[in-house]
């Protein structure tokens, strides 16, 4: 009996263990059902919303939300992380649009260009048709967004939320200065010699300019011819400004085309403008000079009234003086224009108080164009003649009298022009350039001696001419006025001789 007793409470006690499993099985089941339902539920529940938190008061959990095309005034969850939510933030919207999350910040929409700021966290934008738009700067750009920068914004909420790697003033210009310095430059010594007493001295010595209450230039002009170093003077001029800061920083140099400026769309110019000098203001704050130099100036400065480009210089022109004008206040920011055809220039931007210094940068001389070959051809590149006679030979070449083109002047006068009367400095880098590649080609194919040679100056100088790739043809005559660098009489007819 005892033994069967203790054989049945070991079948009861197995029982029990079993009938507690179905029960902890039974329990997980309903569990898994009831997470089931829930979950069929919830999809029977309707999508959240998102919208864009404006501001709001975390003491009384409400927020004033821009969602579904309006501005709306809604709680917030105690759940929020606190910290979370900064203007701008882009929030999810729960039932009974309650903000039960924040979700970072926008990163798609409408691209804009910056203009300028005002106040901390308030910027003027100007979206791709020119229509500017005054909106809030969301947290991450409020310390980061300045003039000139691409934003990704929301015209209707009002608001910038990224700072997109593309700025519109960076496609017109480098700001970065540029490694020319004047032992750079040859055959412009007098040009120099003027922008160094012009320029560079209120920045050398502004305690004397304050001393003389005499107010630093706020631009000048180079005018000339081209290929002849217009654009080389205005980039070591920011070199040079750069070195005499003396406190290890550096200038900026803003380059401007003149051609790159003009766009079809009405105002979208000026627009450009404003932009460049408001870049140039904030550059210039910390007190570096900053220098501003347009390039081809004529194709878009031109003299209002002139019948050129739909009459847009009356309204273009304008605008340049007017930030010419406004540069009064911040002594360290320089305008310098370079032109091939000065007399096409709105007399206003030449006047006093502008760009009020002229220099005249004319085709190098024989001795000027000495100058320039010296700076081209140095001990440092092979040569197998002394490198005077290399100089000798090419300037023989440049100059001998060779006839290239007859020009008919208005007043029933003609002109015969040579070669010569075409040398610029940057032909004179082409030739240096032809004859170094001579030189190589002779030396891959075996010859005795190697480095540049007289005759391959000669024969560089003769393809330079050949070639005249800088001259204009028959069908524009008036050309032969811009690229020759005589004004006052005007081409009707060119004949070319060579």
């Amino acid at each position: 009996m005892d033994n069967e007793m203790r054989e049945l409470q070991r079948e009861i006690q197995a029982m029990g263990a079993r009938n507690k499993r179905l029960a902890e099985l039974l329990k997980a089941s309903r569990d898994k059902l009831a997470d089931l339902h829930a979950q069929l539920e919830s999809l029977e529940e309707p999508a959240n919303p998102y919208g864009i938190y404006l501001s709001g008061s975390r003491t009384k959990l409400e927020a004033d939300v821009f969602t579904s095309g309006r501005r709306m005034r809604v709680k917030v969850s105690p759940n929020v992380e606190p910290g979370t939510l900064v203007p701008g933030a882009l929030v999810r919207l729960g039932e009974g649009t309650i903000v039960v999350e924040a979700c970072g910040f926008d990163d798609s929409g409408q691209l804009g260009t910056m203009v300028e700021r005002i106040g901390r966290d308030r910027a003027v934008v100007a979206d791709q048709q020119g229509a500017e738009s005054l909106i809030h700067l969301a947290q991450p750009l409020i310390d980061t967004a300045r003039s000139g920068d691409t934003l990704l914004f929301d015209p209707r909420v009002g608001f910038a939320f990224e700072r997109v790697p593309k700025t519109e003033v960076n496609q017109l210009s480098l700001e970065e200065v540029p490694d020319v310095t004047y032992d750079d430059i040859g055959g412009l010594a007098s040009q120099i010699e003027t922008i160094k007493d012009s320029v560079e001295l209120p920045f050398s010595h502004p305690e004397l300019y304050r001393d003389y209450d005499l107010a630093p230039p706020k631009g000048l002009l180079l005018y000339g011819p081209p290929g002849c170093g217009k654009t080389l003077i205005a980039k070591a001029v920011a070199n040079s400004l750069s070195h005499r800061i003396g406190d290890g920083g550096s200038a900026h140099f803003i380059n401007v085309k003149g051609p790159e400026l003009l766009n079809k769309f009405v105002g979208e110019t000026e627009r450009r403008i404003r932009l460049i000098f408001e870049r140039a203001r904030e550059l210039a704050s910390d007190g570096r000079p900053v220098i501003v130099f347009f390039d081809e100036m004529e194709s878009i400065f031109r003299t209002r009234g002139s019948g050129v480009s739909s009459d847009m210089e009356t309204t273009v022109v304008p605008q340049l003086l007017t930030e010419i004008d406004g540069v009064e206040g911040i002594a360290n920011v320089i305008v310098i224009g370079a032109t091939n055809r000065e007399e096409l220039i709105d007399p206003a931007i030449l006047r006093p108080g502008r760009l009020d210094i002229k220099i005249r940068v004319s085709r190098p001389t024989r001795e000027e164009a000495r100058d320039i070959f010296s700076r081209y051809l140095t001990d440092s590149v092979p040569h197998a003649e002394p490198i005077p006679a290399l100089i000798d030979a090419a300037v023989d070449a440049l100059f001998a009298p060779r006839p290239f083109v007859r020009l008919e002047l208005v007043d029933g006068t003609a002109e015969v022009l040579h070669y010569r009367d075409f040398v610029s400095g940057a032909m004179i880098a082409n030739i240096v350039d032809r004859a170094k590649k001579l030189a190589i080609k002779e030396h891959i194919a075996g010859a005795s001696t190697s480095g540049v040679t007289v005759e391959h100056m000669r024969a560089a100088v003769r393809a330079e001419q050949d070639e005249s790739e800088d001259l204009p043809n028959t069908a524009n005559p008036d050309e032969w006025a811009r690229i020759t660098g005589r004004q006052g009489r005007r081409v009707v007819a060119a004949e070319v001789l060579g």
